[in-house]
């Protein structure tokens, strides 16, 4: 199996919307503000081949499927469909994708499944193949949000995966289509039911997986977000999601399971670390992913 980081498109959003209730004084350090007080934030893709027997692609980040209007209220930079060329330079066509795997149905996650906006023409999915798994928890969400995150749903997203006859709602730590292969974890704190997805290491001590990386979605966005105090203001309930996260470190630590960030514009892969005052960061930080195997992992 090898594994790919895949581009889609990027956005530029408000970094105190961001970084929740840190100081701009510390998060100017960490993504610097353009004079709109907007940072930079990759929507990037994970693509594994062979995963299972099948080819395997963990989100499709915002895409184009924004009106012209829309596109700019959300700072979505380019107005082409990224993420197609990201495949393309990767040697694959949205019909070589098998199963997409989405943490969650908010807009900047699962956008590029749709074709580019175009006058007059209805929302279409592009991978004519694919199977997609999504949590059941989150499921009911997305077809019953809350006022405070609705608009950060499609409202035709729903109809259109169950339409393919090839929508699984997960439920526990392992799915019908990957199974032992990819391990889901859990979080509520940015929205009821983030599944985590784990594609599990090579290696096992005391019947547990180690060395595999899992895609941390926004409960850990990017690097500054390692840090567990800092949340987003776009989370529902910051101090679970605090508790989730921190729980969550622990856990890819002592087993080695590196992060794959969806939106830190410069980090695909770390390796998780601690230093002596219990201080959760990152090490072996690895810019893009190319056909790289899990062994070829930093110890």
């Amino acid at each position: 199996m090898k594994l790919w980081s895949i581009l889609g498109n990027s956005q530029k959003l408000d970094g105190g919307a961001m970084f929740g209730n840190a100081p701009r004084a510390m998060w100017a350090k960490w993504s610097p503000p353009d004079e709109h007080n907007r940072i930079a934030l990759a929507c990037r893709a994970l693509l594994a081949s062979p995963l299972n027997g099948k080819t395997v692609l963990f989100e499709a980040g915002i895409g184009a499927f924004f009106e012209p209007k829309l596109r700019e209220r959300y700072g979505v930079v380019e107005d082409r469909h990224v993420l197609l060329e990201s495949l393309a330079r990767a040697g694959f066509a949205p019909e070589d994708i098998d199963v997409v795997v989405l943490s969650h149905l908010h807009f900047d996650h699962a956008g590029g499944l749709l074709a580019p906006w175009a006058e007059g023409e209805a929302p279409r999915l592009l991978f004519p193949n694919a199977s997609y798994l999504v949590g059941r928890e989150h499921y009911e969400r997305a077809l019953h949000p809350h006022a405070r995150d609705r608009a950060s749903f499609i409202p035709e997203l729903p109809g259109l995966l169950e339409a393919t006859g090839k929508l699984e709602l997960v439920e526990g730590a392992h799915s019908r289509l990957l199974g032992d292969s990819v391990r889901f974890h859990y979080s509520d704190g940015h929205t009821p039911g983030l599944m985590l997805a784990e594609i599990v290491g090579p290696d096992s001590v005391g019947g547990e997986p180690h060395g595999g990386v899992v895609f941390c979605a926004d409960l850990i966005p990017g690097r500054p977000w390692v840090h567990v105090p800092i949340t987003m203001g776009y989370d529902r309930n910051a101090e679970l999601l605090i508790d989730e996260k921190k729980n969550f470190l622990s856990d890819k630590l002592a087993r080695n399971v590196h992060l794959f960030f969806t939106h830190d514009p410069e980090c695909a892969l770390a390796q998780v670390v601690r230093d002596d005052k219990g201080k959760f960061g990152t090490a072996h930080e690895v810019a893009e992913l190319q056909a790289r195997t899990l062994a070829a992992w930093a110890a």
